[in-house]
């Protein structure tokens, strides 16, 4: 069987368990359903830690997900972020999260050597854990019952590869939050699916004058850039302006991972090539659907679970847009 296959089956497990027997509710722990079992749903208690500062519209649709998933779970919830990306503020997250005794946590770890200590405690500690979005190459070896999330250098390959198609040959790679191993993962397979030239260039995603600046900056410097790829919403909306504003002429390709309205729009209206989608929504809702159903039954994917890359193109942005207005895509 497919890893696609598998993890075809995976999903479709995982949406039926939560149509099925979730109940009918009106928030987390007020549910009908769920009963059985090794514990009670409505007992459940699962925490979520991310580094994703909430003015990001790509962490946004993470936490509409995993609130979606209590939601019909019938479980009690609780998010944490930081309000930006600060490793020290991330620990003391996790820290805090530990600290309550969940019976579960998803967690996501763009740090390994900083988080990745507090995993493998909260594991001995007997608190079951999922990791999603950033940790791939760590979760098995951290004891994580499963990884949600993308494949970041396979992804980074497959828009370099579609770039070059398009004629691209010498591009910028945006990064708006260093200190990330994923978006470093995603440039450096961006160059090896280009085989041309790749310039990163670093900007403050969390200022969006800055990265804008930073980003007419760089095209200013790099004259003969014919392409530029960003890594998410805090760098591709800023880059978006600058490319408005710059006279970078007609053949200038521009894409970008990750979705938010202004990108939905620039590819629907042929200003961007496409937008990467690792599907946020599943990375948030998966992990709180498989905790509870491992704190439950004591069941759980063997192997992670791939949520991208897919790629939104001009021919489906429209009915990406409507989804997007309602927080999911």
């Amino acid at each position: 069987m497919s890893r696609f296959v598998r993890w075809v089956l995976v999903l479709v497990v995982a949406l039926l368990v939560a149509a099925g027997c979730g109940g009918e509710q009106q928030g987390g722990g007020e549910q009908t359903g769920g009963e059985g079992g090794l514990v009670d749903r409505s007992d459940i208690r699962i925490v979520m830690v991310t580094h994703g500062p909430p003015a990001d519209p790509f962490w946004t649709v993470v936490k509409n997900g995993a609130e979606q998933a209590a939601q019909d779970m019938g479980i009690d919830f609780e998010y944490r972020s930081p309000d930006a990306f600060d490793v020290v503020e991330i620990q003391r997250n996790l820290e805090a999260a530990i600290a309550s005794e969940p019976d579960g946590l998803a967690v996501s770890v763009p740090d390994a050597d900083a988080l990745g200590p507090l995993v493998r405690d909260a594991v001995e500690q007997g608190i079951p854990v999922v990791m999603l979005n950033a940790g791939r190459e760590q979760w098995e070896e951290l004891d994580a019952l499963t990884y949600v999330g993308q494949t970041e250098f396979e992804a980074g390959v497959a828009a370099g590869e579609r770039m070059a198609e398009a004629g691209v040959n010498n591009a910028l790679c945006i990064n708006q939050q260093q200190g990330v191993a994923t978006l470093d993962q995603r440039c450096n397979g961006f160059e090896e699916g280009l085989g041309g030239t790749v310039k990163q260039v670093a900007v403050d995603g969390s200022d969006p004058t800055a990265a804008r600046n930073g980003i007419q900056s760089a095209l200013r410097q790099n004259p003969d850039a014919n392409g530029m790829l960003t890594l998410g919403p805090a760098g591709a909306n800023p880059a978006l302006q600058a490319l408005e504003e710059a006279d970078v002429g007609e053949d200038f390709v521009f894409a970008t991972f990750d979705l938010s309205p202004e990108i939905l729009r620039a590819v629907r209206d042929g200003r961007a090539l496409f937008a990467i989608d690792q599907q946020p929504f599943l990375q948030g809702y998966l992990p709180v659907v498989f905790l509870t159903n491992y704190i439950q039954y004591g069941v759980t994917p063997v192997n992670e679970v791939p949520t991208g890359p897919a790629f939104v193109t001009r021919e489906n942005a429209e009915e990406v847009i409507e989804l997007s207005r309602q927080g999911i895509r």
